[in-house]
C-alpha cells in the first residue's frame, strides 16, 4: 500500500508528532515545541513535493496551498495566549485551508451521488456541538459558525469522491476529513465549553493523523 519512501516518511512523521506532544506538554521545552508543531505539516509538504509528480498541476497546487495555510494556522494558534486576535487569524487560515481541500475534492466528485443523507448526519452532529458552544462564543459566533459550515463542506466533498476515485484514495481522504472534524470539535469544546483533560494531546493526534491521511490519500489518487 505504501511505497518505501512513504514508509520511511511515516516513521519520521510520527516521531515529529511525538516530539510535538512531549514538548507541548512540558513548559521548559516550549522553545522546541515552537519548531515541532509547524514541522508536522511542513514535513507533509516536503513529502508531497517529492512524490506528487504524477498528479495534475491543479490538484498539486491547491493541495500545497491547503498545507501552507495549515502551517500558518498552526503558527498563529501557538500565540493565542498573547492576544485573542491570533485565534481569529488562525481560524481564518484553517478556514482557507479547508476551502482549498474542498476545491481539490470537488475535482473528482460523483455528480450523480446525492449527499443529502450524509449532510443530514453532519447537521445533527454540528447542531449537537453548537448546542454546547452557543452562549460562550461572544463576538466569535459568526466566524465559528462560518468555519463549521466550511469544514462540513470539506467532509461532504470528501464523501462525494466515492466511486470516482480508487477505494484507497477515497478511504484515506474521507477518514482524514472526519478526523479533521473531530480535532476541531475537541478544540472548540475545550476553548468555548469546558476544559477537556489531555485536550492538547487528543487535538494534535487527530489533527496530525487527519493531515497525514488526506495527503497520502491524494498521493494515492487514481481516477476511474
Amino acid at each position: 500500500m505504501l511505497t518505501s519512501t512513504e514508509k520511511q516518511f511515516s516513521i519520521l512523521f510520527f516521531i515529529i508528532v511525538l516530539v510535538e506532544l512531549v514538548t507541548g506538554s512540558i513548559t521548559w521545552l516550549n522553545s522546541i515545541h515552537y519548531i515541532a508543531k509547524p514541522a508536522i505539516v511542513i514535513s507533509l509538504i516536503v513529502l508531497f513535493l517529492r512524490t506528487s509528480e504524477s498528479l495534475p498541476k491543479a490538484i498539486k497546487r491547491t493541495t500545497l496551498l491547503a498545507l501552507a495555510f495549515s502551517v500558518l494556522g498552526d503558527v498563529l494558534l501557538m500565540f493565542v495566549d498573547h492576544s485573542p486576535h491570533f485565534f481569529t487569524l488562525g481560524l481564518i487560515a484553517f478556514l482557507t485551508a479547508h476551502v482549498m481541500y474542498v476545491i481539490v475534492f470537488l475535482k473528482h466528485r460523483h455528480k450523480h451521488k446525492s449527499p443529502l443523507g450524509f449532510i443530514a448526519v453532519l447537521l445533527v452532529y454540528a447542531a449537537s456541538l453548537f448546542y454546547f458552544l452557543n452562549g460562550n462564543l461572544g463576538e466569535l459566533f459568526i466566524p465559528v459558525l462560518v468555519y463549521m459550515l466550511v469544514i462540513l463542506s470539506m467532509a461532504t466533498t470528501a464523501y462525494l469522491r466515492k466511486d470516482q476515485v480508487n477505494i484507497l484514495s477515497y478511504g484515506l481522504v474521507f477518514l482524514g476529513a472526519l478526523l479533521f472534524m473531530v480535532s476541531d470539535s475537541i478544540l472548540a469544546l475545550n476553548k468555548f465549553y469546558t476544559p477537556i483533560p489531555w485536550s492538547n494531546i487528543s487535538i494534535m493526534l487527530t489533527y496530525a493523523l487527519a493531515q497525514y491521511l488526506i495527503v497520502i490519500g491524494i498521493l494515492k489518487l487514481k481516477v476511474h
